[in-house]
Parts: structure tokens; sequence; C-alpha cells
């Protein structure tokens, strides 16, 4: 990502933004279609009609696949530093680089 800030045109729930981001245009228009295709997908469950509506589900939506996504990277990390604890003690002791006091 570079420091200066690119506007990038997009369409979310047939409306029209100008996003000013520091990401490159093509991570921002996926952001923007990932969007906008969460709000579809709200709008054509039926159970909402209003688009303000379906954005506001779509945000809590898109939030709880984001708190999620980082409850299981750090589940994941927690793993690999239990796995890599037990391996290391599998090591001679000069292989040992980094152990703590354990």
């Amino acid at each position: 990502m570079s420091s200066r800030k690119v506007a990038v045109k997009v369409t979310i729930a047939g409306e029209e933004y100008s996003l000013k981001s520091d990401a490159t245009p093509e991570h921002a228009r996926a952001v923007a279609e990932h969007v906008d295709g969460v709000i579809k997908s709200i709008i054509d469950s039926g159970t909402v009609v209003e688009t303000h509506r379906a954005a506001i589900l779509a945000a809590l939506q898109i939030t709880d696949q984001l708190f999620r996504s980082r409850e299981a990277r750090d589940e994941l990390e927690n793993g690999l530093l239990s796995l890599s604890a037990d391996v290391r003690r599998w090591l001679p002791p000069a292989k040992r680089a980094g152990e703590a006091d354990s």
C-alpha cells in the first residue's frame, strides 16, 4: 500500500461512490464488490426491502465474518506456538534457538 490516496469509483446497491483509499484500486473495487454482493444477497432473500436496512445487516454479517476469522487465526496461532514449543523440546539444546525458560 502506498501513502498516497487514490480515488476509485464503485457501485454499491445501485449507487455510485467515489472512494479515497491508500489501497490499490483493485483492492478497493474488490471490497466494494464484496459489500455489494452481501447487500444484494440480503435483499434477494426477501426478508429486507429497504437498502439502508440491508446495508446495516450486511455490515453486521461482514463484521461477524471478520471477528470469526480473527478468532480462527488466533486459535491457529496459539496451536502453532504450542506445537513449536513441543518440537523445540525434541531438538538438541544447541538447536533450541529462542527457547523461553521452560
